[in-house]
């Protein structure tokens, strides 16, 4: 029973960064998931593959974690690749390149 301590990263219908910086702690699964041969749905016999527990930070998930002898792993946030750049600024007066038709 090991758990995974993360920061989700923003969906990819998310502009801003709200629903953002939370930490999460969740299982890892015991059972591998079967398919039910009538209906054709996953399922799983794990009860703790349903538990996910946020936390503020991640010291909050980790002392968690630690005060309840769950053994875990830490996944760092990946940084944006791409920079922000608003809407509004190829319009600006002040630009390097000047925007014309």
């Amino acid at each position: 029973m090991s758990a995974r301590i993360f920061s989700p990263a923003k969906t990819a219908m998310q502009s801003g960064t709200a629903k953002t910086g939370y930490w999460v702690l969740e299982f890892e699964p015991e059972a591998p998931r079967k398919i039910d041969p009538l209906m054709g749905y996953t399922s799983s016999s794990d009860m703790k593959s349903q538990v996910r527990l946020s936390f503020q930070s991640k010291e909050e998930a980790v002392a968690y974690a630690e005060r309840n002898g769950i053994p875990f792993r830490i996944e760092e946030p990946h940084k944006p690749k791409r920079r922000q750049v608003s809407y509004s600024d190829n319009f600006r007066y002040d630009r390097k390149i000047p925007w014309t038709h």
